[in-house]
């Protein structure tokens, strides 16, 4: 009878611990991925029609083909919008059938049964693991290169205005040593007013070139620079003039450079955003926070399917009075303030307040502090 007894204990010890799936694990994987696919599809369904009706006007008045329509935008405004919901619906995912567990008294039985609730978080967490690397391949693989075509068929047949730069006295470092600044950009014909260019080396002005204005010169890849002034120095300090009413030059700033819109960077792989980082960075261009936001975000989107996993699995796996409806009001109102703050704290870095990389990341911290809290009392 001893015996028996303690091959009991450890049988049950085992069922506690084990990694090793059972079909208990499959079957809430199941419940859990299935449900999860299921909401985003309906929910991409309802956001393609409620954008189809706001946007009606804008195909008809600009003949936008329907094969365009189709294939070049809402074809790649699909995995924009799953990512964008991705959060939202795995916390609602774990809520429904995690209550719905709850509710049939299948979650009591589980741990009845020996099994511990940190065990019964394993294919929760082995699901979430599939929702965060879906978000992950959508946002550095799948969503660049599907906006850039949506972004373009947005600007021809729905937003359809000319570009126009507002950015003035543009202060940039080509490369090391390498400066320049422009007062202002226009669109109209490429050019640039009150173009100046420096050379420094050893913290010695080498050599200084201005000019009244300078147009971009397709054919040179280069700046045609007017009515130009260039002051030479040697490593003596004398001084050497040119001017003239022409000169072509040929700088690490391009058209693209002027051009380059904020949300750019949501067309960029994460190789071409990094790139673009660097070099924002070693100019000192202020841009550079739109990139570095999109790409922390890309980051911690995916992260945050653990962190909504855990707070829906322990606010939901407790029988409530009010039943699966109180559960999912819940799970709806914190979502949704989830993505709210996500929102929110970029603005913080827009004033200055915040790094780039805090403000996105603030979100998942604060809403892993809640998850560690209601973890802990949930198995009370």
């Amino acid at each position: 009878m001893e015996g028996r007894s303690r091959r009991k204990t450890t049988d049950k010890a085992m069922n506690r611990y084990s990694l090793k799936p059972k079909i208990l694990d499959w079957y809430i994987i199941k419940k859990f991925i299935s449900t999860y696919l299921v909401s985003l599809l309906i929910v991409v369904a309802i956001v393609i029609i409620f954008d189809i009706s706001e946007k009606i006007d804008s195909f008809v008045e600009r003949e936008a083909p329907l094969r365009e329509i189709v294939f070049e935008y809402y074809l790649n405004f699909i995995p924009y919008i799953l990512n964008m919901f991705s959060p939202l619906f795995v916390f609602i995912t774990v809520i429904f059938f995690t209550s719905k567990l709850a509710a049939n008294s299948e979650i009591i039985a589980m741990l009845s049964s020996g099994i511990s609730f940190r065990r019964l978080l394993v294919p929760y967490m082995v699901s979430a693991a599939f929702a965060a690397m879906l978000s992950l391949t959508l946002g550095m693989y799948v969503i660049p290169p599907a906006n850039y075509h949506r972004l373009e068929f947005e600007q021809k047949y729905i937003k359809g205005a000319r570009f126009f730069n507002t950015n003035h006295n543009i202060h940039y470092q080509l490369s090391p040593g390498e400066f320049v600044y422009v007062e202002s950009f226009s669109s109209w014909n490429n050019s640039v007013n009150r173009f100046t260019l420096e050379t420094i080396e050893d913290n010695r002005l080498v050599s200084k070139m201005t000019a009244a204005s300078a147009i971009w010169n397709e054919e040179t890849g280069g700046w045609t620079c007017k009515n130009y002034f260039i002051r030479s120095y040697d490593e003596h300090g004398n001084e050497t003039i040119e001017k003239g009413a022409q000169k072509d030059t040929v700088i690490a700033l391009t058209l693209d450079d002027f051009y380059r819109r904020k949300n750019v960077v949501e067309t960029l792989p994460i190789k071409e955003l990094n790139a673009l980082i660097d070099m924002q960075n070693m100019r000192g261009d202020k841009m550079v926070m739109h990139a570095l936001i999109e790409k922390h975000t890309r980051i911690a989107t995916p992260f945050s399917a653990f962190i909504l996993t855990l707070m829906g699995v322990s606010l939901s796996s407790r029988k409530r009075r009010g039943g699966l409806g109180i559960n999912i009001g819940i799970g709806v109102a914190l979502s949704f303030s989830y993505i709210l703050f996500m929102r929110f704290s970029q603005m913080f870095v827009q004033t200055g307040t915040l790094p780039p990389w805090l403000a996105v990341w603030l979100p998942n911290i604060i809403y892993a502090v809640i998850a560690a809290f209601v973890y802990r009392m949930a198995p009370k």
